[in-house]
């Protein structure tokens, strides 16, 4: 196993991140899921500078991305999405894309389960055929369920792996199954050898390290289960606006260049601009947490 993280969470360039990563013992990164942001020489030559290596990406699923969309022009315009997202990884010599099947936010079903479970699986299957003619692994990651209403659960996200191919796998996220599985342990034994990568942040959304998960418990049984990928970062930090604010320095009062959409992502999740202190303590927190239980 390896430390990973995610850099969607805030709005800096790549070479700030890629720094940052790399004083505190990450090895790579995955990217945010926005093939137009990143030029992939450029991309390339950042990683290679800085000594880190693409883990892989995963989907921004926001907007009219929706693979279980109604509308089958949505449905279609959502797997090209996913499809450059593809692209992308493989062109960074990446792994894995984490892929969230329906809109982050979205908790009212647009038709029948019958339905939904037909579009979604077609629209993964294509997704799926793309990433192996790529060499690129496909990992389907779960939410809370108020984030969505599709997949919440290990068992949910392995049922549409299941219908996809024997080479499709799941992502899980130890935020969300904190709050959806009865027993997020017996999850993790559960996707087993089908587990593609694994994300980061304790019960409060925090850094590892700052809330109530049992770390060491966690990193045994995935080493129980022979996991060998990375323990990817993935802290969204909430904001207090009250006077008992734990950290009353952490949103960012200048302007930032960043687009609406990531913006309003990054809000939905409860988060907000952070700023560059706050958020490179996160990071180090992070790492102290994880680096010696997976060393």
């Amino acid at each position: 196993m390896h430390l990973s993280t995610h850099n969607w969470m805030r709005a800096e360039p790549l070479a700030t991140t890629l720094r940052r990563i790399k004083k505190y013992g990450y090895e790579s990164i995955e990217i945010s899921g926005e093939p137009t942001q990143y030029d992939v020489m450029e991309t390339r030559a950042l990683l290679k500078e800085h000594g880190i290596r693409c883990w892989g990406a995963v989907t921004l699923t926001l907007g009219d991305r929706n693979l279980a969309a109604k509308d089958e022009g949505q449905r279609a315009r959502s797997v090209d999405y996913v499809k450059s997202v593809i692209t992308m990884v493989s062109e960074l010599d990446g792994e894995i894309v984490t892929l969230v099947p329906a809109t982050v936010g979205k908790v009212v079903p647009d038709a029948t389960e019958e339905e939904e479970w037909k579009w979604v699986v077609d629209a993964t299957r294509e997704c799926f055929a793309h990433a192996k003619a790529r060499g690129v692994r496909i990992a389907i990651e779960p939410l809370n369920r108020f984030e969505t209403y599709l997949f919440n659960r290990a068992a949910q996200a392995l049922a549409l792996a299941d219908a996809v191919s024997p080479e499709c796998g799941v992502c899980l996220d130890a935020f969300h199954l904190n709050i959806e599985e009865e027993n997020m342990y017996d999850a993790i034994r559960l996707a087993g050898k089908r587990l593609f990568d694994f994300h980061v942040a304790d019960n409060n959304r925090f850094a590892a390290g700052l809330g109530q998960l049992d770390w060491p418990k966690i990193v045994a049984t995935l080493k129980e289960v022979g996991y060998d990928g990375a323990l990817t970062n993935e802290f969204v930090a909430p904001v207090d606006r009250t006077p008992a604010a734990k950290y009353p320095d952490m949103v960012e009062r200048n302007p930032v260049d960043i687009p609406p959409e990531q913006l309003k992502f990054i809000q939905d999740h409860g988060s907000s601009l952070l700023t560059e202190a706050f958020y490179d303590e996160q990071m180090r927190i992070t790492a102290e947490t994880i680096l010696p239980l997976i060393k």
